[in-house]
């Protein structure tokens, strides 16, 4: 029976509902999950904890965030440029599971979606206010805006998703172990161990990991709604709105959630990417487009030409003395880290049957690109309003960072209807970001098993809210950073350890002759080519060029 038929059969009688509940990784971490929710409602001063946690994290452990960073972007180069990345994450001849259209219409939407509306506009202003460097209002504060806003959101962020991702299709479609994090750790812990203590430790890391990173973004996205409320309809965008907000689109994740991935999560990421397209498409039309279109192309060379310097810098000799890096790319890093469980796992359960190679392309290379543009046309825009016309939306910002998008959608014409599609497309990115979060937890919490039971998805998807709301009611924006750094470390470690072992386990296959039948019938035929040319250049011969001593000669010319 084929690795593929063998693997269907298995998930088919893979754990009930039930028997989740008594798996040790969702006993553990639904436990750790209820208790933190519940001393962020009756604990008092918890949001002032949650800061003092953050300030010790990013002083004390910010330094390894940087290096993090910058050696997930080093392995999936090196998985693109190397012959690793020829293996397929499946059987040598699968083909991928999702068109190239669908596949990177979820993987987007799980990814950035949210973060991008919330950031789009008001990071690269808050850069121009406040830059890495120099002063701010100035034209060389314009271009480093969108190159630092390209870095947070470019190659970094993608290949931090790529390395867990691989590890896990690698070793689940290629090696035939369940979805879990703890396969991609096989080769250290033992294939006994992915359900034992080491094992079900390393998924209670990801589950917890993955809830602070997931909640911090539906935070942000609860955060933005409300402020579309507030520019609309003039309602005050306060904690009151924002538990209702949670409450509402909550429900309808859930709902979201029980349709499956194949349709209700693919559905909606296809048309909302559509729509995020079209809205992006309307401001470079009737925006500044040649300074959108000058802007793009000036700061994505500075980005780089700039990426080494930038990928170390920390101002360890404090000449930037105001904690920038602490508020931005110590954050950002950490944030993607806690995110990479849960994006990266989404990402391998729609990944089956790509090359490696292929993969970490599409996963690292066509986002960035598209984080660029999207950067380019909104952050260009509300970049050009303040820096060359009266219009502030600064001011907008520093009041609330959540109404910078809808600060200059309401400029253009039909802003109010712009804002309506907004609100829209936001709330999409939402659902389908806990809808693909649901899933991943499921899958940790039921021994790997990839349709996890929809009763599980949906106690999930509560514990999702109630960590948002949570965190909003202990501090807002604050806290909802301070979640990110907190779940990014501890999994930061485990990621170190995957990259290990998923180099150990490709090179291992390359040395066994385990490569694409394809792939190895070249090689083979290479080294038998190989063979006969050096016993043919053994041959001494004469000045005509035949062989001189009668055993090297054809057996016909002997005669």
């Amino acid at each position: 029976m084929a690795r593929g038929a063998k693997r269907e059969k298995r998930q088919k009688g893979l754990t009930s509902f039930r028997a989740s509940l008594k798996t040790p990784t969702l006993i553990i971490a639904l436990s750790i999950a209820i208790v933190f929710v519940l001393c962020g409602v009756f604990v008092p001063d918890f949001g002032t904890y949650m800061d003092a946690t953050f300030d010790w994290v990013v002083t004390y452990l910010g330094w390894s965030f940087i290096l993090g960073g910058s050696l997930f972007l080093i392995a999936t180069i090196y998985l693109i440029v190397s012959p690793l990345g020829e293996i397929r994450l499946g059987e040598d001849d699968e083909k991928p599971a999702y068109s190239l259209g669908a596949w990177f219409a979820m993987l987007f939407s799980a990814g950035m979606g949210i973060g991008l509306l919330f950031w789009g506009v008001s990071e690269p202003i808050n850069h121009y206010d406040w830059p890495a460097s120099g002063e701010g209002g100035t034209p060389e504060a314009v271009h480093k805006a969108l190159q630092y806003s390209f870095f947070h959101w470019g190659l970094h962020p993608w290949a931090i998703y790529a390395v867990v991702a691989a590890s896990l299709a690698y070793f689940s479609y290629r090696k035939d172990l369940p979805m879990l994090l703890s396969s991609s750790l096989e080769p250290l812990i033992g294939r006994e161990n992915l359900n034992g203590g080491w094992g079900n430790t390393v998924n209670i890391i990801g589950v917890i990991s993955t809830l602070f990173g997931i909640s911090t973004s539906l935070g942000l996205g609860v955060m933005q709604i409300g402020g579309g409320f507030e520019q609309l309809l003039g309602i005050p965008n306060n904690e009151f709105l924002w538990l209702i907000i949670i409450v509402v689109v909550t429900g309808l994740a859930i709902l979201s959630t029980t349709t499956g991935i194949d349709k209700g999560i693919k559905w909606l990421s296809q048309g909302n990417l559509g729509v995020a397209g079209l809205l992006m498409l309307f401001v470079l039309i009737l925006g500044p487009t040649l300074f959108i279109l000058d802007a793009m192309t000036h700061s994505t060379g500075a980005y780089l030409q700039n990426i080494f310097q930038m990928s170390f810098g920390i101002d360890a000799a404090g000449e930037n003395t105001d904690g920038w890096y602490d508020a931005w790319t110590i954050f950002y890093w950490a944030w993607w880290i806690s995110w990479a469980p849960f994006v990266g796992s989404f990402i391998a359960r729609v990944s089956r049957g790509r090359t490696i190679r292929s993969f970490a392309v599409g996963v690292m290379l066509v986002p960035t690109g598209a984080s660029i543009v999207w950067f380019s046309v909104f952050g260009g825009a509300a970049l050009y309003n303040e820096h060359f016309t009266d219009t502030s939306i600064l001011d907008a910002v520093l009041e609330d960072e959540a109404q910078g998008f809808f600060a200059l959608l309401n400029d253009f014409p039909l802003g109010s209807l712009l804002i309506v599609i907004a609100m829209v497309s936001l709330t999409v990115f939402f659902i389908t970001s806990s809808d693909s979060g649901t899933y991943v937890i499921g899958m940790l919490t039921s021994k790997g098993n990839e349709n996890p039971p929809y009763q599980l998805r949906i106690t999930w998807g509560i514990i999702e809210g109630a960590f948002a709301a949570v965190l909003l009611l202990a501090g807002g924006l604050a806290a909802l950073q301070t979640a990110a750094v907190v779940g990014g470390f501890p999994f930061m470690i485990i990621m170190i350890l995957m990259v290990y072992c998923l180099f150990y386990a490709l090179n291992k296959e390359l040395k066994d002759g385990s490569l694409p039948k394809e792939r190895a019938r070249i090689y083979a035929a290479l080294e038998d080519l190989g063979k006969e040319r050096k016993i043919d250049e053994d041959v001494i011969r004469d000045d005509e060029g035949n062989p001189k001593y009668e055993e090297d000669k054809d057996p016909e010319d002997r005669k």
